[in-house]
């Protein structure tokens, strides 16, 4: 089938997952839309959450989508049950398929998860990551320093190893951790610079290719995959800044990927009307 795959985030982050999407899947075509104006998604209330994902959703819709990948952590927390309940097309959403590449790599049943306040609050991966495994040892902790850091474009150097010094200090005292889930798709542009303060020994999961593989398997499932020959052209909107955005997409997609995206701004209707 023709039609796109949606993607939706809170800004900047589910670039990434779009980035994985684009390469595991070359000929479908992506409609991203990343809620920039409005991010942080994680220190709000889950009824805003709920009422702007919704807004993104809508806008999707219009676009004739074919299936919905949101690849905000604190949005799949909050709606991705509501979601699937609602629409016709299929949805995914990036807890689960983190969690499961979780369990693949720890050795020791102990993994760290580090996300927005509303994400950690929610339980969502400590509840994903015990219903597959219920011995787990799990401990989470919100950064809230960190979206706010990546959408401004700090994305390495000394004052971005400052602050994630600070933000993860209370999550190394648990010293046997093996496995760290990077709860919220901002968090990979930062990822260097995670590894070097939490060490080597600590292996760092994003769900980003989990999730990629999984659209894939929806697909083939649902047989919506696109058959034609020609890649395609995606589109990219954000809500906010366009030339940080776009400056954050050229860090990201580089050649030749950028040379298959068109960014554009997105006027949601609840922001029109403020």
């Amino acid at each position: 089938m023709k039609q796109a795959i949606g993607v939706i985030d809170s800004g900047v982050g589910g670039l990434t997952v779009a980035h994985e999407l684009m390469r595991q899947l070359p000929k479908e075509k992506l409609i991203y839309l990343g809620d920039t104006a409005r991010c942080p998604y994680g220190p709000r209330s889950k009824e805003e959450v709920k009422q702007f994902t919704w807004e993104m959703v809508d806008f999707l819709l219009e676009k004739n989508i074919k299936m919905l990948v949101v690849a905000c952590n604190t949005a799949t927390a909050f709606t991705l049950k509501s979601l699937k309940e609602e629409l016709d097309i299929p949805v995914i959403g990036v807890i689960q398929p983190g969690a499961r590449a979780a369990i693949k790599f720890t050795r020791n049943n102990h993994i760290g998860v580090i996300g927005t306040e509303g994400t950690v609050r929610s339980h969502a991966y400590t509840n994903a990551l015990r219903n597959i495994k219920s011995e787990l040892e799990v401990n989470a902790l919100a950064c809230p320093m960190f979206v706010p850091m990546v959408e401004q474009g700090i994305l390495e150097g000394s004052q971005a190893i400052e602050v994630v010094e600070d933000t993860l200090a209370p999550l190394l005292q648990y010293s046997n951790m093996d496995t760290l889930i990077l709860g919220c798709t901002h968090y990979p542009l930062i990822k260097d610079t995670i590894q070097s303060v939490i060490g080597q020994h600590i292996t760092i999961i994003s769900s980003s290719e989990e999730t990629a593989r999984e659209t894939s398997t929806i697909l083939d499932v649902h047989q919506l995959f696109n058959k034609d020959d020609i890649y395609p052209v995606h589109q990219f909107y954000t809500t906010g800044d366009l030339e940080i955005f776009i400056e954050i997409s050229k860090s990201i997609f580089k050649e030749p990927y950028l040379q298959m995206v068109t960014i554009e701004k997105a006027y949601l209707h609840q922001l029109q009307d403020s």
